[in-house]
């Protein structure tokens, strides 16, 4: 799923979630709200369709594949608390993630491309894996490099970015420190996440 490449619009009107942020397939979902597809509208998804969409809703928006997505959720259950508030915290603390939301870029499949690309930093050394975990007190920056510097301090002063208790960042040095772990009022996709646990839990 970190991989998909097909069309993005389809995947925001058939979740009905502004899941991918570019201009195109914003603008897809704002004009038409119903899934894709003839003879569509109307038709009442199962129980299981509609724990499946919620399912398909934190894969693409994370970026996650099956295989990485059930090992989330498995660490989640070893930990104290809600199961489900737990799956999504940990999604929310992936290094593309918290690029994204502290303003870097404007939306997660970008992230993701510049962190493979080995543009980004964590305390000073360079990480190229998007599923990187950040802790409090990691400061994460852009290489040192002009045509990076400038790449990404034009993309950040077009973002509207977040606005985080947990991640504060500064443009002007584009350097954004973690502060503290997310909490449940950090989660940034709205999904029936308790579904998801029946669902993974079969």
């Amino acid at each position: 799923m970190g991989h998909y490449t097909g069309p993005k619009a389809r995947i925001n009107r058939r979740l009905g979630t502004l899941i991918y942020e570019n201009a195109g397939p914003a603008r897809a979902l704002d004009r038409r709200d119903h899934p894709p597809g003839m003879h569509i509208r109307g038709r009442r998804p199962s129980n299981y369709g509609l724990a499946l969409m919620e399912k398909q809703k934190i894969k693409h928006y994370y970026g996650l594949g099956e295989r990485q997505l059930r090992r989330y959720f498995d660490k989640a259950g070893h930990m104290k608390g809600n199961t489900g508030q737990q799956l999504l915290m940990t999604c929310e603390r992936r290094l593309d993630n918290v690029i994204r939301r502290a303003g870097f870029t404007k939306t997660r499949p970008q992230s993701r491309q510049g962190i493979v690309h080995a543009h980004f930093q964590v305390n000073g050394i360079t990480v190229n894996k998007p599923s990187y975990m950040v802790r409090p007190g990691d400061v994460i920056t852009v290489k040192p490099k002009k045509n990076l510097q400038y790449l990404y301090r034009g993309m950040a002063e077009e973002v509207a970015a977040d606005s985080l208790d947990w991640v504060t960042f500064d443009i002007e040095t584009l350097r954004a420190t973690v502060q503290s772990l997310p909490g449940p009022s950090d989660i940034s996709l709205p999904v029936d996440v308790n579904t998801v646990v029946e669902f993974l839990s079969r």
